[in-house]
């Protein structure tokens, strides 16, 4: 799996916004606040179809897509991406969130976070 350029992401975030089979017009709607031509969604989606992300069904005169890759999957590839190579270790990226200064319910649901995690690995 590869990160996604931020304009593909959004594509990405639409179509999972709408589910399988979502027709362009569809698609063009969810994506119009951005001000792109046409070609240029069409330009995305035959990236993401080529990299594998999205599937392409013809209906008609018209296509259909579909994720392949689901969001929640995406979010952890891409977190951990950007945790290597900004951070390099969870510690690191916290570590970084405390200098800027957490606050107290944000501590407590970290700790939450990290007791849920610790009972599920029988630590």
């Amino acid at each position: 799996m590869k990160r996604l350029p931020d304009t593909e992401l959004e594509v990405m975030k639409a179509l999972w916004s709408t589910g399988p089979d979502t027709p362009r017009a569809v698609l063009e709607d969810k994506l119009s606040r951005f001000g792109w031509a046409s070609n240029t969604i069409n330009t995305y989606l035959s990236r993401l179809a080529d990299k594998g992300y999205v599937a392409v069904r013809k209906a008609g005169k018209s296509n259909l897509y579909t994720p392949l890759v689901e969001r929640e999957t995406y979010q952890s590839f891409d977190s951990r991406a950007v945790l290597d190579r900004l951070y390099g270790s969870p510690r690191n990226f916290v570590a970084a969130l405390a200098r800027e200064g957490l606050q107290k319910e944000e501590l407590e649901d970290l700790q939450a976070l990290l007791d849920q995690l610790s009972r599920g690995h029988g630590t």
